[in-house]
């Protein structure tokens, strides 16, 4: 099977009214569990870049004007996929904004490595890059950088991917990957930087019943009541 990493930069998040892709990156994680030679280029997104997206990963107008549109950049990134392959991305919901990827299921390296790796101080790929031990030393350091281009984040990515399946398993990844996630520390309100396991009853249940906080937050409210 193939892993296909895929990375894009955009003109706006997915939330926002105006917004599509200005660079695509992909990187291939074969079954011999080879991170291949990432692959990016530039799109035309069809309209001005914000100067708040161009702060990120520098990309200007100029840059993208005579560059691929959208539609051809998403066909692009379907060659080759056959049946039994998968993408994945990090953050994968802000990718899949974007991009559907047809019936081919899906791999979140953040929400996985959440799942396997609860102790890193943080779950950003740029993170896990120098936390993950010996990593960073994997890399071709010219296929690296810089972050924040598509091309590099995905080939980091990669080789993040490449962990949690020594970690775990593809079908176990694809599981993890919409499966809620139990928390360790707090990272809002009074109790921030606090273990979950050692909140206040009353807290929980505010958490798990009557905040609008995410799936991640109620799951890991209820699961620590559940304790008591």
């Amino acid at each position: 099977m193939k892993i296909r990493v895929i990375d894009f930069e955009t003109t706006g998040t997915p939330d926002d009214e105006v917004k599509a892709i200005c660079e695509v990156g992909y990187t291939d994680l074969t079954d011999d569990w080879v991170v291949h030679d990432p692959v990016g280029f530039l799109v035309n997104p069809g309209h001005p870049i914000p100067p708040e997206t161009r702060a990120v990963h520098h990309i200007s107008d100029a840059d993208v004007a005579d560059a691929v549109t959208p539609t051809h950049a998403l066909k692009v990134l379907m060659d080759g996929m056959v049946d039994g392959d998968a993408f994945a991305a990090h953050n994968a919901a802000f990718e899949q904004a974007f991009f559907g990827g047809g019936n081919y299921p899906w791999i979140c390296t953040y929400k996985c490595a959440q799942h396997l790796f609860p102790d890193a101080p943080r779950h950003t790929n740029q993170v896990l890059r120098y936390w993950l031990g010996g990593l960073n030393d994997q890399l071709d350091q010219s296929k690296a950088m810089p972050p924040h281009r598509a091309a590099p984040d995905s080939y980091v990515t990669a080789h993040i991917l490449s962990r949690l399946v020594f970690a775990s398993n593809v079908p176990e990844l694809i599981r993890l990957t919409t499966a809620p996630v139990l928390l360790k520390k707090v990272t809002f309100g009074k109790h921030r930087g606090s273990l979950w396991q050692n909140l206040p009853a009353d807290y929980l249940q505010w958490i798990a019943y009557k905040s609008d906080l995410g799936p991640d937050e109620k799951h890991t409210a209820r699961h620590y009541l559940g304790g008591r």
